[in-house]
This record gives C-alpha cells, sequence and structure tokens, in this order.
C-alpha cells in the first residue's frame, strides 16, 4: 500500500491538497515547520489548495488566518465543503432557484456565489435543502429543515462530521445535527459533499487544474480515505490524530501511500517497503529495516531507522496490512508498541 518515489515526493506532484487543522495548524498555533514547507513548495511551482470540512467559515476567514500563521494562502486557494454543496446544487437546479438554507454565512455565501438564492422557510417554496455546520442553528430552523425533508425535497450535506474541534474540547458537529434531522424525517441526505466523500476533491483538482494531486491530511477516515475514494495519493503526517496505532490498523480504504513525521517529508524520497510471506509469517523489508509478523506477533529484526527515522514504521505498516488483509491473527496494540521504539527523527528531518 505504501507507494515509493525514486526522489523527494514534491517532484512528483504539480499540486498539494491540504488539510487543515493536524496539518497546517493546530488550533491558533502553526504547526511546526509547515509555514516554511508549504512556502518553499510554493516557491517550486506546486500549486496549494486548503480544502476543509468547515462549512461555516468562508474562504477568505480561513485564508487571512494562515496567512497570519506565515503559511503561503490567497483566498481562492481554500476549498470549503460548502463550495463543494454549492457547485453540487448549482449543476441540478435551475439558476437562481430556492435552497433552503440550513447553515451559516460560509453556506450562505458559497451559493450565492453559484447563482442560487438562500431561503429560511418552507413557506419560500425551496427546490432543495442544504445543511451545514453553523454554531448558530436553533430547533426552528432544525424542524424547518426536517418538514422540507419529508416533503421529499433534495437533501444536501456540506459533511458528516460528528464533533468540531473548539478550545474546550470535541463540540457537537454538522453530523450530529443532520442526524437529528434524518431521525426526524426518516430519511438520510441523498448527497454529502465533505471528506470524506469525493466532491470535496474532484472541486479542489477542477479549481487548481491539477493533474498529478497529492493529498496530504493527518486524519485516516476522513484525509486518506478521501484520498482513495478520489482516486489519489495520500501522504499522512505524523502531527495530527493519527498514530502508530491507528496507522498499523488501518483498513484498506483508509491506507496512505506515503507517511511523514510533517510538511518537511515533501522534499524528502518515501521508499516504497517490500513485504511477502503467508498466513504463518509475514517479512516487510524498507531500506535496511526489517519487521516480521509471526504468530500474530510483530519483531522488529533489524533497527535500521532511514534518514527520516521513518522506516521501520513503514515496514512495519506494510506487514500489519498484510497479516491482517490474510485474515491472520495480529495484535496491533502490541505491534505498535514495537513500532513506536523506533520511529525517531532522523538527520535528514
Amino acid at each position: 500500500m505504501l507507494a515509493g518515489s525514486a526522489g523527494p515526493l514534491l517532484d512528483a506532484h504539480d499540486t498539494l491538497l491540504l488539510d487543515l487543522d493536524g496539518v497546517v495548524y493546530v488550533g491558533p498555533d502553526a504547526v511546526p515547520h509547515a509555514p516554511a514547507a508549504l512556502a518553499a513548495a510554493r516557491e517550486a511551482g506546486v500549486r496549494l489548495a486548503y480544502i476543509t470540512n468547515n462549512a461555516a467559515r468562508t474562504p477568505d476567514v480561513v485564508a487571512a488566518h494562515l496567512r497570519e500563521l506565515g503559511a503561503p494562502a490567497d483566498d481562492d486557494d481554500v476549498v470549503t465543503s460548502a463550495q463543494a454543496a454549492a457547485r453540487h446544487l448549482a449543476a441540478t437546479l435551475a439558476p437562481g432557484s430556492p435552497v433552503l438554507l440550513v447553515g451559516g454565512r460560509g453556506l450562505r455565501v458559497a451559493l450565492t456565489e453559484v447563482g442560487l438564492r438562500p431561503v429560511d422557510s418552507l413557506a419560500q417554496e425551496p427546490a432543495a435543502v442544504v445543511q451545514g455546520f453553523s454554531p448558530d442553528i436553533g430547533w426552528k430552523l432544525l424542524a424547518e429543515a426536517t418538514h422540507a425533508v419529508r416533503s421529499g425535497l433534495p437533501w444536501t450535506a456540506s459533511n458528516l462530521d460528528r464533533t468540531v474541534p473548539t478550545p474546550g474540547g470535541p463540540a457537537p458537529g454538522n453530523g450530529l445535527l443532520v442526524e437529528l434531522v434524518a431521525a426526524a424525517a426518516g430519511r438520510r441526505p441523498g448527497t454529502v459533499c465533505g471528506k470524506p466523500e469525493r466532491a470535496l476533491f474532484d472541486e479542489a483538482v477542477r479549481r487548481t487544474g491539477a493533474r498529478s494531486a497529492l493529498v496530504v491530511g493527518d486524519r485516516l477516515d476522513t484525509d486518506l480515505q478521501g484520498a482513495r475514494t478520489a482516486g489519489l495519493p495520500g501522504l499522512l503526517v505524523l502531527t495530527g490524530v493519527t498514530g502508530v496505532a491507528e496507522l498499523v490498523a488501518a483498513a484498506p480504504h483508509e491506507r496512505p501511500t506515503a507517511v511523514a513525521h510533517d510538511l518537511r517529508g515533501l522534499r524528502a524520497e518515501h521508499p516504497g517497503p517490500e513485504v511477502g510471506g503467508d498466513a504463518s509469517a509475514v517479512t516487510a523489508r524498507c531500506r535496511d529495516a526489517r519487521v516480521e509478523v509471526a504468530d500474530g506477533v510483530l519483531r522488529v529484526v533489524s533497527a535500521a531507522p532511514g534518514p527520516d527515522g521513518l522506516d521501520v514504521l513503514r515496514a512495519g505498516a506494510e506487514a500489519c496490512w498484510w497479516t491482517a488483509d490474510t485474515g491472520a491473527p495480529l495484535d496491533p496494540d502490541a505491534a505498535a508498541a514495537v513500532l513506536r521504539e523506533h520511529v525517531a527523527v532522523g538527520a535528514g528531518s
């Protein structure tokens, strides 16, 4: 599953489709080395697209925050799930059609920009319903959405993230509000546009004109699953929610094609591990690192870290995936504990 690159990963791609939280910033602060790595990528002629499931903020607000952190970002470099949802609706509805808006300013602006008319009640005879996160959504609007959905109107959700990050910790997100409407209306949205669905990636590729895009993310279930859904390679950076335990336990549909400590890995070579064996024993090798899995137990045979300190992890992840896919026994938590001891920051990081 991990694909090799003969040279720096960045040299093989003309566009980066970048997740934000956990990749470029964590809360109000930039991820270490991220702004400099992105500036270097842009200077090398690579297009940057920041893709986010956040439908509440408009692209100019997101871009301004990125610039404050030192990351290169123009307003049109930001692609939101609100824009993807609006683009989908514009392709299916007549120009100027009223759309019941269950969301905030980000979604309202996106609808207006594609020539649709946001409305706030079923009495205004909307042609469709669109739902995206806003902290200001109340019972009255959710009830209006339920009535509209029960009437049979097409229903699009910007995304299904169950939580949103806040300074106090995770809080209810659009996915939970969508579930409320779905439970009351008796049906699910007909279309979801945010990650891990491909509409957001397709919108970013369309807008950038990318021919060889690379998805960069920190979450397996949104960023990397979305990359595979869209048929794109994906780089996992270990600066966000995914760690060693989650990586070795990843299902086939959410595995990355490359892994790096952080965005400096864009300038590194990413070797492809070699793996083989059968249900009883599996061996994986990445450069001089070698890992074996037998009887459900992972063992590091050669702990050569490689230039970026991740070769043992690459071999170990590949061995664990191979073992899991054959149905052989495996203790992923124990395997992760062994591999963590060999994840080191090398001289090239």
